[in-house]
């Protein structure tokens, strides 16, 4: 099970060069359930999400059941060409927390430039339910259908208004 919040920032760490990163695309087959194809590096993954039926709007967190299977790099690419909508392009700075947590920190490139925001996993409800943000996160965006990668890789360019 996967469970995720999703942060705006205030700010960017200066010194993003110092973590650990992966450059990703990904695009989506289906989007309800979720059927994605991701390159990360060099790695190929097909990913199936699907609801819980946990009521996400009250807790304000995201949770799905999610399972990933390895792919080859000659599936990938025809899978690639049978997605629908565009091919998402960010980088992923992977940023620790406290508590053992950690922020991936997505900027995203091409149509999305511009985009920032990060998400971070807990290992359950009551974690994520009793997560304090840091200073320099500014809002929890959980529940704001704008920063789905299902929705972003619908859409022509990004804008927050």
């Amino acid at each position: 099970m996967e469970i995720e919040k999703k942060f705006t920032l205030k700010e960017i760490p200066k010194d993003l060069d110092k973590y650990d990163k992966i450059e990703i695309e990904q695009g989506y087959l289906c989007t309800g359930p979720v059927v994605r194809i991701r390159k990360a590096n060099d790695e190929y993954i097909l990913t199936y999400k699907n609801k819980t039926g946990i009521d996400e709007k009250k807790i304000n967190t995201k949770v799905h059941n999610e399972i990933e299977l390895p792919l080859s790099e000659k599936a990938y690419m025809h899978l690639r060409e049978k997605v629908d909508g565009k091919i998402i392009k960010k980088t992923r700075y992977l940023i620790p927390l406290n508590n053992g947590l950690k922020m991936e920190l997505d900027v995203f490139h091409g149509y999305l430039k511009g985009l920032v925001f990060g998400e971070v996993e807990f290992a359950s409800i009551e974690d994520a339910t009793a997560f304090q943000m840091p200073d320099w996160f500014l809002a929890d965006v959980s529940s704001d259908y704008r920063y789905r990668n299902t929705y972003l890789s619908n859409i022509e360019c990004w804008t927050d208004a």
